[in-house]
């Protein structure tokens, strides 16, 4: 994957969405309003440039640790309310006030506590659903620690139904992940870890 992001291209669409609002794109207040947009908007996806296996490359540093079996059932990491934002790919509408959290069971391999929280951002920064969001962070942490008990648990808030449509501010929406074939299949595991992540 690993494409840029065409900023000139934006530019001149946002232009066009100016004159399309009835709006003079080339009045004071708009003039640099396709460029600063386009700015914006390189930062804001940044993460649709990469690919999960490129992003799980990117902040797959881990600690190897001797873990034994009676361990294994027991040494949960946990990171909570990581605060990330993203877009809705419906409406191209904030998603915000979100908190991430993510927890996993390790094998041997244990991922630095800042690259959660960086694979969480770099997921938000495309265009998304709430429920992909905890998807594909599960999955690179998968593929970074080989966990087989991982879950994530969303919470955040939608421009699309707070300002728009059926318009019900503080309304939320929480949506919980599980990857890895310990987590789908214990139940009581799964039990324990959600009680331990709130």
């Amino acid at each position: 994957m690993n494409r840029q992001i065409d900023t000139k291209k934006i530019e001149s669409c946002i232009r066009e969405i100016l004159i399309a609002l009835g709006d003079d794109p080339d009045r004071e207040g708009l003039k640099e309003t396709p460029k600063r947009v386009a700015k914006m908007y390189e930062e804001v996806f940044a993460g649709m440039t990469l690919t999960n296996d490129e992003i799980a490359s990117l902040y797959g540093t881990t600690f190897e640790e001797e873990i034994s079996d009676e361990q294994s059932n027991h040494n949960f990491v946990i990171v909570r309310d990581i605060p990330i934002f993203s877009y809705c790919e419906h409406h191209l509408a904030l998603m915000y006030n979100m908190k991430v959290s993510v927890a996993y069971l390790p094998k041997e391999k244990i991922i630095g506590l800042s690259k959660m929280a960086r694979i969480a951002d770099m997921v938000g920064r495309r265009l998304q659903l709430q429920e992909r969001i905890g998807e594909q962070i599960a999955e690179i942490v998968e593929k970074i620690t080989e966990s087989d008990a991982i879950i994530v648990l969303i919470q955040g808030e939608h421009s699309c139904m707070t300002s728009r449509g059926i318009k019900k501010p503080n309304s939320s929406t929480t949506t919980v992940t599980y990857k890895g074939k310990r987590i789908e299949t214990d139940s009581n595991l799964r039990q324990e870890m959600l009680l331990l992540m709130k």
